[in-house]
């Protein structure tokens, strides 16, 4: 396969980035963003671009892919609706519709959230942006696209956050990951799962185009049987 990958600097897209540069049967990555990914890798490539809301000078360079992993994301804490809509929903579709016209047999995985609120009219501002951005991206017309809402990421490998306030909150909680896998299993996944579970849909699809906690780990694991099996 051949991936693209938008937010490979960020906690998400690193954890992703790196089990796709693990798998095998991944032929090629190019992670798109303002900044290169600190990873150096014979397979990746780094195609910076200044400017991720006109992609039309790169168009052609995103094309022939065989999936695009949207990882790109920020907190919105201390945002306005419409700053945050600009960045989450905005950006997203702007980017996406761009990635279908190039190519309309492309898989698209967008990462939103746990709680994400699909019918965009509920109390919570990031939930409903987070809705609206879900049910646009399924009408585009991708091959397929898969909506992955996982709650609390436990970061592997060294993967870390870029915000400063994240990685402190992490150091923090990381006594507890083991207690919230042992008793609240269904909100926590691993950096790594996310990644497994992106590839494992990208592969031979999934049952269902909202991916919660649970279908996480099942995609993740399907994608460690995989080559267990191979």
């Amino acid at each position: 396969m051949d991936i693209l990958i938008f937010g490979a600097t960020g906690m998400v897209g690193q954890g992703v980035l790196r089990e796709c540069l693990e798998a095998a049967d991944v032929r090629r990555v190019v992670a798109v963003g303002r900044t290169p990914a600190d990873t150096t890798h014979p397979r990746l490539t780094n195609l910076v671009t200044p400017d991720l809301t006109d992609l039309r000078s790169v168009r052609a360079q995103l094309a022939p892919f065989d999936a695009c992993f949207f990882c790109l994301g920020v907190s919105s804490v201390g945002m306005t609706e419409a700053d945050y809509t600009r960045i989450a929903y905005d950006l997203t579709l702007s980017v996406a519709r761009t990635l279908v016209e190039a190519n309309p047999r492309m898989t698209f995985v967008y990462v939103t959230g746990a709680g994400t609120d699909s019918t965009e009219n509920g109390k919570s501002m990031w939930a409903r942006v987070k809705g609206r951005a879900e049910n646009a991206l399924a009408t585009l017309g991708f091959k397929a696209t898969y909506m992955f809402r996982p709650g609390v990421i436990q970061p592997m490998h060294a993967v870390r956050s870029k915000t400063i306030a994240y990685r402190a909150a992490y150091v923090v909680a990381k006594p507890f990951f083991g207690f919230m896998r042992t008793f609240w299993p269904r909100s926590i996944v691993t950096s790594v799962e996310v990644g497994l579970a992106m590839l494992t849909v990208a592969r031979g699809g999934y049952p269902r185009s909202i991916l919660e906690v649970t279908d996480i780990q099942d995609a993740a694991r399907a994608a460690t049987a995989r080559f267990r099996d191979a």
